[in-house]
């Protein structure tokens, strides 16, 4: 096993110079078009109980551009397990990685969060009235945009690799072998898709 960062360069060599020039420690006017364009960001986080990677998605623009070093992530409905949120109030690091549909490439965003919920920032983000319940604002330190290779490789975006939802484990019954028994798998199945859509904001 490799044990040290010598041996890694040993491997790899010198990064592409190309590879440098990418890298600044603000949205420009490139960047700031990719994040307007995207409606989904992984999120990663750090705390004391682990790391957590988790998704976030809306429509294009959802994360606002308060400035060219801060953004702002609406914090909407979920699973209330509350992972990246407990997460940074204990350590303020985060990453971000933007997806575009189509487009090959993706964006990296390194920074710092805290959590906001004030009333001003909450409305910000309002949806048919509805409110986020907290905002997760990120003062940016470092911006990158990663090359197509790993989506070309992935052919995320080929039509023709997308699984059959009939192939795949359901959520149902997921849940049932994670259960102690007695869940109702196909009930949670056939009313899934109302739930999902009257709880998105």
């Amino acid at each position: 096993m490799l044990t040290d960062i010598a041996q890694l360069e040993q491997i790899y060599g010198k990064p592409h110079e190309r590879s440098l020039w990418k890298e600044i420690d603000h949205l420009n006017q490139d960047y700031q078009a990719f994040v307007n364009a995207s409606p989904f960001v992984v999120l990663a986080s750090s705390g004391p109980e682990g790391m957590d990677c988790s998704p976030k998605g809306d429509l294009p623009g959802f994360v606002q551009i308060l400035d060219e070093r801060t953004l702002a992530i609406p914090d909407r409905p979920g699973n209330n397990r509350i992972d990246t949120l407990r997460n940074i109030l204990k350590d303020a690091r985060i990453g971000l990685l933007f997806i575009v549909p189509g487009i090959g490439e993706t964006l990296r965003v390194n920074g710092r969060a805290e959590i906001s919920a004030e009333p001003a920032m909450l409305e910000k983000f309002a949806i048919d009235g509805k409110l986020p319940r907290t905002v997760i604002i990120v003062k940016v330190e470092a911006v990158y945009f990663h090359c197509s290779k790993a989506l070309v490789r992935s052919k995320l975006w080929d039509p023709g690799q997308q699984v059959e939802p009939a192939g795949f484990p359901s959520p149902g019954a997921m849940l049932k072998r994670l259960s102690s028994g007695g869940f109702d798998a196909d009930t949670y199945d056939r009313e899934l898709p109302a739930r999902v859509q009257a709880s998105l904001y």
